[in-house]
């Protein structure tokens, strides 16, 4: 996780707690970005200064956008208005809340109501999905075969 991104979940008590759990347990890393570095300059790029067509996002999105393009990863957002043309750009794999709880799902670690209830639960949190139940997301937003839509 960027170091922005942790930063960004000070704000957010509940879910600090649980990243610093993971953090604590050694299943994630916080992770700075080296000043100088082209990730970094990536990263100021997208912050202050967009090339033309693109525009200045946030820190926490643009710094996961960033180490992704640079590392090789896989950028994890719903945030899909500020981060799909840097994707697309960019050509960076990502994933969102729906592509987590549908893996979740046919590993059988969740239920299709329990997806519904953690979906429900970031709604009333104020999280922006896409749609308003995960059982909708599941007919209107995923296609089984796996095929892009």
């Amino acid at each position: 996780m960027p170091t922005q991104v942790y930063n960004e979940l000070q704000r957010v008590p509940h879910l600090l707690a649980r990243v610093d759990i993971l953090k604590n347990n050694g299943d994630l890393s916080v992770e700075s970005m080296e000043v100088g570095s082209v990730e970094y300059k990536d990263y100021l790029q997208m912050t202050t200064t967009p090339e033309s067509g693109m525009r200045i996002i946030g820190r926490g999105e643009a710094a996961g956008i960033a180490m992704a393009k640079q590392r090789n990863g896989t950028l994890a957002s719903n945030n899909l208005r500020d981060i799909l043309p840097y994707v697309e750009k960019y050509d960076i794999s990502h994933i969102t809340t729906g592509d987590i709880l549908i893996e979740a799902m046919e590993a059988e670690i969740i239920s299709e109501a329990e997806g519904n209830t953690i979906w429900s639960d970031m709604i009333r949190k104020r999280r922006l999905l896409p749609t308003a139940t995960f059982s909708e997301y599941l007919l209107n937003c995923h296609n089984p075969e796996g095929a892009e839509e």
